[in-house]
C-alpha cells in the first residue's frame, strides 16, 4: 500500500522538486501558523508586561498590533521564499526545455554527418561546431565526434572503390574549425584545454596554424600525414599531452616552422619520417620534454634550422638517421638536456654546422656512424660516438 505522508517520487530531469502531497502540506502549515500566532500573542503580553513594571498595564491592542506586526514580517518573509521556489521550479523547467533542445541538435547533426551526400555532411560539421560552442557541459562530447570523423577510414585515391567524393572538403572543414576554435584560450567558446583524439587518423592536408594546444591531451598517435601540406606553423604546445608517437610523415611538406614547445610533453617516439620535408625551422624547444626517441628519418628533409633548444628535455635516443638530409644549422643549444645516445647514422646528411653551444649537455654516448653517413658535428664539447 502506498504511504499517503510519503513524499512524491522524484521525476526525471533536472532541477525537478521533491514535495510532500499539498493536502498534507496545508493543514500542517495552518497548524503552524496558528500556534506561532498564539505564542507570539502571549509572548508578546509577557515582553511587554516586563518592560511596563510599575506603569500602565497593557492593553489588549498593543498586543495584537505588536503580534499582527511580526506575523506580517514572517509573512514576508515566507513570501519571499515562495518566490524564491517559484523562480527555481521555472528555471528547472527552462533548464529541462534547454536540455531537450540541445540533445535534438545534437542528434540532427549526428545524423547529417553520417549522410552520403557531402553537402549535408559539411552542414553536420558546422551544426556540430555551433552546439559545442552553446553547449558548455557537453563541448568535449561534440568535439569528440567531430575527432571520430577524422578517425574513420578516408581512402584518398580518386580511383579507389571507396573513394568519396567531396570527403577531402568535409574533413579539411573539421580541421580547419578545430584550428579556429583553438586560436584564443581567452575566449569563451575556445577549445583549448579538451582533449583532442586524432589517433590513426589520415592528414593530407589542412591547417592548425597559430593554434594553442595547452592543458589537455592531444593524440596524433598512429596518424598519417601525406599529400600536400600540413601545417602546425606557429602553434604553441604548453602544459599539454601531445602524443604524435608512431605517426607516418610521407607527404610533401609537413611545417612545425615557429612552433613553440614549451611546458609539457611531445612525444614523436617510433614516428617515421620518410620523404617530403618536415620543418621545423625555428621552432622553440624549451621548459618541457620533446621525445623524437626511436623514431627513423629515412629520405627527404627534416630541419632545424636555426631552432632554439633550451631548459627542457630532448631525446633522439635510439632513432635512426638514414637517407634524409637532416639540418640542425644555426641552432641554438643553452641550458637543455638533448641527447642522441644510441643513435645510428647510416646514410644520409646530418648538419650541426653553425650551431651554437652555451651550456646544458648534448650526448652522444653509444651513438654509431656508419662510413655512408656525412655529418657536420658543429659546437659540441665532446663527440663520443663509434664509427665504421
Amino acid at each position: 500500500m502506498t504511504n499517503p505522508l510519503q513524499r512524491r517520487p522524484k521525476q526525471d530531469g533536472r532541477h525537478t522538486p521533491n514535495l510532500w502531497p499539498v493536502w498534507v502540506v496545508a493543514p500542517g502549515a495552518l497548524f503552524l501558523v496558528g500556534a506561532a500566532a498564539f505564542g507570539l500573542y502571549h509572548g508578546a503580553e509577557l515582553l511587554l508586561s516586563s518592560e511596563n513594571t510599575g506603569k500602565k498595564p497593557v492593553g489588549v491592542q498593543d498586543v495584537i498590533k505588536t503580534t499582527v506586526t511580526v506575523l506580517t514580517l514572517i509573512g514576508a518573509v515566507l513570501a519571499a521564499l515562495y518566490a524564491y521556489r517559484k523562480q527555481l521550479l521555472d528555471e528547472g523547467t527552462s533548464h529541462r526545455a534547454d536540455a531537450t533542445q540541445l540533445t535534438e541538435r545534437y542528434a540532427k547533426a549526428a545524423e547529417q554527418l553520417g549522410h552520403e551526400q557531402a553537402a549535408v555532411r559539411l552542414a553536420g560539421v558546422y551544426a556540430m561546431a555551433r552546439l559545442a560552442d552553446d553547449w558548455p557541459e557537453q563541448r568535449q562530447v561534440c568535439v569528440d565526434v567531430l575527432c571520430a570523423y577524422l578517425r574513420m577510414p578516408y581512402e584518398t585515391d580518386p580511383a579507389d572503390a571507396e573513394y568519396r567524393h567531396g570527403e577531402r572538403e568535409v574533413r579539411l572543414t573539421i580541421i580547419r574549425t578545430i584550428r579556429n576554435h583553438l586560436q584564443d584560450p581567452t575566449t569563451g567558446t575556445t577549445w583549448c584545454g579538451l582533449d583532442l583524439d586524432f589517433t590513426g587518423a589520415t592528414f593530407d592536408g589542412g591547417s592548425f596554424s597559430g593554434a594553442t594546444f595547452s592543458g589537455s591531451e592531444v593524440s596524433f598517435s598512429g596518424a598519417t600525414f601525406s599529400g600536400d601540406q600540413v601545417s602546425f606553423g606557429g602553434a604553441t604546445f604548453s602544459g599539454s599531452v601531445v602524443d604524435f608517437s608512431g605517426a607516418t610523415f610521407s607527404g610533401r611538406r609537413l611545417s612545425f616552422s615557429g612552433a613553440t614547445f614549451s611546458g609539457g610533453h611531445v612525444s614523436f617516439h617510433a614516428a617515421t619520417f620518410s620523404g617530403g620535408r618536415v620543418d621545423f625551422s625555428g621552432a622553440e624547444f624549451s621548459g618541457g620534454w620533446v621525445d623524437f626517441s626511436g623514431a627513423e628519418f629515412s629520405g627527404g628533409q627534416i630541419l632545424f634550422f636555426s631552432a632554439k633548444f633550451s631548459d627542457g628535455y630532448i631525446h633522439f635516443t635510439a632513432s635512426i638517421f638514414s637517407g634524409a638530409y637532416i639540418h640542425f644549422t644555426a641552432s641554438m643549444f643553452s641550458g637543455s638536456q638533448v641527447d642522441f645516445g644510441g643513435t645510428t647514422f647510416s646514410g644520409g646528411h646530418v648538419s650541426f654546422s653553425s650551431s651554437t653551444y652555451t651550456s646544458g649537455t648534448v650526448s652522444f654516448e653509444d651513438s654509431h656512424v656508419e662510413a655512408s653517413a656525412t655529418i657536420r658535428w658543429g659546437p659540441f664539447p665532446a663527440i663520443p660516438v663509434s664509427q665504421s
